[in-house]
């Protein structure tokens, strides 16, 4: 009960303020992030897909430890709406363009014999991704939101010689920063993990005898600009 007094008495204080502040109807307004309403945003962004693989073949005879790394640079759209200065839900979607560089380190053993391999170079390969989001934020100053992102989003990357080599969905989470350097204009920068997944592969020895495990990650670094309506 004496929480909800302090909260009553300390709403109508703001009530209060927010009236004699508009009966003053000073010539500028003051930037807020907090205003509520619709916005959309635009980004561009740098991906980075990293994928561990471990193989075991034929017995435990051919070993190799492997990790590829993808590098993509992307345009992100957003469109979202402002609950409150606490929360707000928001769609993305990523496309990647250009050539993306790639490279690819493996160590191991084959009939016995240890290797170690280094390779590197530039592809083709296409990221298409989108997720909603809750977005829960907190005003760290008038004009600053400090904000996460958790959700469900999908993501296929392919490539003109497999078609869809990664094809996922789930769970998608991120954090961020926003300032609002204009009545209707911000500033975000922000990172959101899109993919991290293990898998396996094994068959019997009557076959051959292998065994695969990958571990993927994927994440994208974005910068960007968001007008709210």
């Amino acid at each position: 009960m004496k929480k909800l007094a302090v909260s009553v008495v300390a709403a109508l204080a703001m009530g209060a303020f927010a009236v004699a502040y508009a009966d003053t109807k000073p010539s500028e307004e003051a930037v807020s992030s907090s205003d509520d309403g619709f916005y959309l945003g635009i980004a561009y962004g740098r991906g980075k897909l990293k994928e561990d693989v471990s193989a075991r073949l034929y017995g435990g005879y051919n070993v190799y430890d492997e990790l590829q790394k993808i590098n993509y640079d992307t345009l992100m759209v957003q469109a979202g709406y402002k609950a409150n200065p606490y929360l707000a839900f928001e769609g993305r979607y990523w496309k990647s363009f250009g050539d993306n560089g790639w490279s690819l380190s493996r160590s191991g053993y084959e009939a016995g014999t240890p290797y170690n391999e280094t390779y590197s170079g530039a592809n083709g390969d296409n990221m298409k991704a989108w997720g909603i989001y809750v977005k829960p934020m907190y005003p760290a100053t008038e004009n600053t939101d400090i904000y996460g992102l958790l959700g469900y989003g999908y993501i296929t990357l392919n490539d003109d010689d497999y078609g869809d080599w990664l094809d996922e969905n789930g769970f998608q989470w991120g954090f961020g920063v926003s300032y609002a350097f204009a009545e209707h204009l911000s500033l975000f920068m922000d990172y959101v993990r899109l993919v991290n997944k293990d898998y396996s592969s094994h068959t019997s020895a009557q076959v051959g005898g292998s065994q695969y495990n990958w571990n993927d990650k994927l994440y994208t670094l974005n910068v960007g600009l968001a007008y709210k309506f």
